[in-house]
């Protein structure tokens, strides 16, 4: 993980999951925040560890980790975000500011995940030049190179 990029955006997944962890304890205990609600409780619950294994794959640099985050919010938030925006052009309810802060928070549980996928597809050193811990340390390091003195090529031994 040597981009900022890849910092900025695995800071923000875990600020966005801390988030969820408070609207959902929150909820378990019927407090109101900002009207911030989970969309299904149990959903949500199961989403908190798949993304947290989502997170550890991200970090380090797993592309399955980038879809597989891409692909559990875009279905958990997703149907919210139609449902929200054909409620709103509708006009079936009176939209008050609880709806509109889920769907803002909903957005940004879209627009994360696609920005993480993008981070993870256009690094391109992830795959030109993978890293191996056990040889890199050898192989990059000028000093460890081998150094050729002049006795290199005179050393004939006999053999009896």
């Amino acid at each position: 993980m040597k981009s900022f990029s890849t910092w900025i955006l695995v800071m923000f997944m875990v600020m966005f999951w801390i988030l969820r962890i408070i609207i959902a304890v929150a909820a378990q205990l019927k407090w109101d925040i900002a009207g911030m609600q989970p969309l299904n409780q149990q959903m949500e619950i199961v989403l908190l560890f798949v993304v947290l294994v989502c997170i550890i794959l991200v970090v380090k640099r797993k592309l399955i980790g980038g879809l597989l985050y891409l692909l559990s919010y875009g279905i958990y938030f997703g149907v919210d975000i139609a449902n929200n925006i054909q409620n709103i052009i509708n006009a079936v309810e009176t939209s008050s500011l609880d709806s509109y802060i889920n769907l803002v928070l909903s957005i940004v549980g879209i627009i994360l995940p696609i920005a993480v996928m993008l981070d993870l597809l256009a690094d391109k050193n992830r795959k030109a030049h993978p890293k191996d811990k056990k040889t890199d340390w050898f192989y990059t390091n000028e000093k460890f190179d081998r150094q050729l003195d002049e006795r290199a090529d005179k050393n004939n031994y006999r053999t009896l």
